[in-house]
């Protein structure tokens, strides 16, 4: 690196973090790194990689010990691997093969407790008849075969709970694993990490953790956010080298405990807000949609504010700019698949894969098509959990050709139900247990001729659905298209971003969180939907790299207006309503 003297500001901040960060891992401390947007997280944790490997891989390997790094998906460990050179001193993997990798080697206690997991409660008959020896994780599914009980994914950290109970277990992984980094760990499993807190840190002869990430940016359920134990030193990154200077000063109002040096002061870059507060027509009254405006209207302001960010600030939507709609009824008019809104109650039902159904359309079925389609027949196993087939000959090799020709042809023309059906009937792909069990709720519900439950209702209309739908719903999952929602998008980052904020979740109310924001006692009485609305609109109007704009199609309070002008004040802030 350059003098210190020659550092911009935001390099010079990662200094001072990097020299803090350096000391804890040569003398062993335990330690939080809390790394805002656009800090270079992800660069600080290979370089404290890197550093451990100079230090300290001759007496790592010498020893047969490694450093493991901890990740939250494949794609992040791939990185890391790619830029540590695959070191051997390292073990990179995510957090379920982690734990998978040391407790395998436990089989007897997994046979025991596999009957008590509560994924399992209803199949101990089946593992008892089956003479279970032997415990696997292969695909994710739960099935029993050869004497051997196949875990789901959901199974893994419980076991790996159970098992730290053991002292022999939590002496085996410290012999193997000296130091361990978590990656984004805000988004690790709540109970995992808090496992691993009670019985490491701060006890003797335990492993050194280092926790990188950063709390504000959590956004999923059933993780740890932030991470608070006295035997953890703390680390802040105060700096940012994504944004301009304009975006960083309204982040740093926000959040001033983290203020971040911008990496070029003179960068230009822009911010304005857009309200709809001045609209006098009847706003949205049902459930979670209250106080914003109707459907034609919120599409209309949209349409406003990109013709003006495109005529008076030169933004260019063809190009390096994302829409991150935090309301899924516009998103789901924009992209193709509104019809999703007719079919379920909650939008977390598509937007969130809380349907088991629509969860195996994007996670399983879609990839696998795709994969066919493109001639990556490995891929289109591995998506659909299946093993390679072994074919015996032609006629295998025609059963599948025909199965996959003719899926191909639903996915564009048919129904969701008409490619259950296919499904169903061909036998390729195999359905996941979790629709197959609801197909086989509705057809008994249906010949019994009684009530539907809701969530009956809702796979009968899914049924009648062109399943063209799920594939723009899938679309808009994988985040192939400018208009997304922030889940798709966490880690990204694009010259512009326009943020649409509304109704219509049923966790989320942006109103509330600027009110909040400057009420302490509101605050307290709220704690976890607060910090829910944070970390999502944080990361939503982190990304931008240039300009950011936020459109409200939800009426503001007083109170939330008054957050908007401290935090934006700067920047054009304009009422849209009376021209809508």
């Amino acid at each position: 690196m350059n003098d210190e003297a020659e550092l911009n500001p935001a390099e010079a901040a990662a200094v001072l973090s990097w020299k803090e960060l350096r000391s804890y891992l040569d003398d062993g401390s335990s330690f939080v790194f809390e790394a805002g947007a656009g800090a270079g997280k992800t660069f600080s944790l290979v370089k404290a990689l890197r550093h451990i490997l100079k230090e300290r891989s001759r007496e790592l390997q010498r020893s047969h010990q490694q450093v493991a790094c901890i990740t939250y998906t494949n794609v992040a460990r791939d990185m890391i691997v790619a830029q540590t050179d695959g070191h051997p001193a390292i073990y990179c993997d995510t957090t379920h093969a982690f734990a998978w990798m040391l407790i395998s080697g436990f089989q007897k206690r997994l046979v025991e407790l596999v009957r008590t997991l509560s994924g399992w409660v209803d199949r101990v008959e089946e593992l008892e008849a089956a003479n279970i020896t032997g415990v696997g994780y292969a695909l994710g599914r739960r099935t029993i075969e050869d004497g051997t009980a196949n875990l789901h994914h959901d199974d893994i950290f419980p076991m790996f709970i159970e098992l730290m109970e053991s002292k022999k277990f939590r002496n085996a992984v410290t012999s193997r694993f000296p130091i361990v980094l978590v990656d984004e760990y805000q988004d690790s499993n709540k109970a995992l990490i808090e496992c691993l807190a009670s019985h490491f840190l701060g006890q003797p002869k335990s492993p050194q953790f280092g926790f990188f990430g950063d709390h504000w940016q959590r956004i999923y359920d059933e993780t740890c956010g932030a991470i608070e134990h006295e035997a953890l030193k703390r680390i802040g990154k105060k700096a940012n080298f994504r944004s301009a200077k304009p975006i960083v000063d309204s982040l740093n109002l926000m959040r001033p405990e983290l203020a971040q040096a911008v990496k070029d002061p003179s960068a230009p870059g822009s911010v304005h807000i857009f309200h709809t507060n001045g609209w006098i027509g009847a706003r949205e009254t049902r459930n979670h949609w209250q106080q914003d405006l109707p459907g034609p209207k919120a599409a209309s302001a949209l349409t406003k504010v990109r013709a003006t960010l495109a005529a008076d600030y030169g933004w260019d939507f063809a190009g390096d700019t994302k829409i991150l709609m935090l309301t899924h009824r516009a998103l789901a008019t924009e992209m193709g698949y509104s019809s999703m809104r007719d079919v379920f109650s909650y939008a977390d039902s598509y937007t969130r894969k809380a349907n088991e159904v629509i969860a195996y359309f994007h996670e399983h079925l879609e990839p696998a098509a795709r994969a066919y389609l493109d001639g990556k027949y490995g891929a289109m196993f591995e998506a659909i959990d299946a093993r390679r087939p072994i074919m015996s000959g032609p006629a295998d090799k025609a059963k599948w050709a025909g199965a996959l020709k003719r899926l191909c042809e639903l996915r564009n023309t048919g129904t969701v139900g008409e490619v259950i059906a296919h499904l169903q009937a061909a036998g390729l792909p195999i359905l996941s247990d979790a629709v197959q069990r609801q197909e086989k709720d509705l057809a008994h519900a249906i010949a019994a001729g009684g009530e539907l439950s809701s969530r009956q209702k809702e796979l009968s209309k899914l049924h009648n659905v062109a399943y063209a739908d799920v594939i723009a719903l899938c679309t808009y999952l994988d985040g192939h298209s400018p208009f997304q929602t922030k889940h798709g998008v966490k880690g990204d980052q694009f010259e512009n971003v326009l943020v649409v904020f509304g109704r219509g979740w049923n966790e989320y109310d942006f109103n509330a969180y600027l009110g909040m924001a400057k009420n302490p006692a509101q605050i307290a009485a709220k704690a976890a939907a607060y910090e829910r609305y944070r970390n999502l609109f944080y990361v939503a109007v982190s990304r931008p790299k240039r300009r950011l704009a936020l459109l409200f199609t939800q009426k503001l309070d007083p109170s939330a207006m008054a957050t908007l002008t401290d935090w934006f004040g700067q920047h054009p802030i304009l009422d849209i309503g009376p021209t809508l």
